[in-house]
């Protein structure tokens, strides 16, 4: 039976691969759960969840983007009275043939790209979040970051994986700033997962990735989606600035 909660939840990156696997999680748990993306494709991925009887709506929205992401929580303040979950899960990983380019041959503007959406954009969904979960007296923020800003990759170029250390180094100093009211920040590092970003590699870097593996296989997006969902629930007050590696035992702290 679905649990009941007023809990309302925004996931962004929802429209497909993780981030559509944690919004249905989060909803099958009774979430009112809002699944943000900057492609439309997140209106049929919501249409799907509301037709299983999923309280649910989309939103489109460029996060990179201060004004937009200002203007979105006013609304969301406005129309629903605040936020409670907030998991930031969009992000972006270019690939060239399948692979990654190096340092050097990185272009600028692909740099900033991946540095304003992997990054720039956590921090300024927390920073508008913040003010509404200190009213409510109660928040969960989850960062969505990776295996690649735990360790050296062998598949993420250095943007993707200096953005993904930001963004864990970034959550710590937040969850500080944040923990007297009730907010805890924490961050999930996914290994390989068969979702998104890693089904767009090139197949003989999947091959020797997945030989590294432990428990021999790729992750599944629903294993991430749960990790979210226990660390969205009320019983997880007492964790935070922690990051939860899930990555098969590629990589142990």
């Amino acid at each position: 039976m679905q649990k009941k909660t007023e809990r309302i939840a925004l996931i962004t990156g929802a429209a497909g691969g993780i981030g559509a696997r944690i919004a249905s999680r989060l909803a099958e748990d009774g979430h009112y759960t809002i699944l943000l993306d900057r492609s439309d494709a997140v209106i049929k991925t919501a249409a799907g969840l509301a037709a299983r009887g999923l309280a649910v709506e989309h939103q489109v929205c460029d996060i990179t983007n201060e004004a937009a992401v200002m203007a979105l929580f006013r609304d969301l303040d406005k129309r629903l009275g605040g936020l409670d979950i907030l998991v930031n899960n969009a992000g972006i990983s270019p690939k060239h043939d399948g692979r990654s380019l190096t340092a050097e041959n990185t272009p600028l503007d692909e740099w900033q790209a991946v540095i304003a959406v992997n990054l720039t954009a956590p921090f300024l969904l927390c920073r508008s979040a913040a003010p509404i979960m200190r009213r409510r007296g109660w928040g969960r923020i989850i960062n969505i970051a990776s295996l690649a800003g735990r360790t050296r990759s062998i598949v993420s170029g250095a943007h993707y994986s200096a953005s993904k250390a930001g963004l864990i180094g970034f959550s710590r100093m937040f969850a500080g700033e944040v923990a007297g009211a009730g907010i805890t920040v924490n961050c999930i590092a996914p290994g390989a997962i068969d979702a998104g970003l890693a089904q767009r590699l090139n197949s003989s870097l999947t091959d020797n990735y997945k030989s590294r593996i432990p428990v021999g296989r790729i992750g599944r997006p629903e294993e991430v989606a749960a990790l979210a969902s226990f660390i969205a629930s009320d019983e997880t007050g007492f964790i935070t600035g922690a990051t939860f590696d899930i990555n098969g035992g590629y990589f142990m702290s």
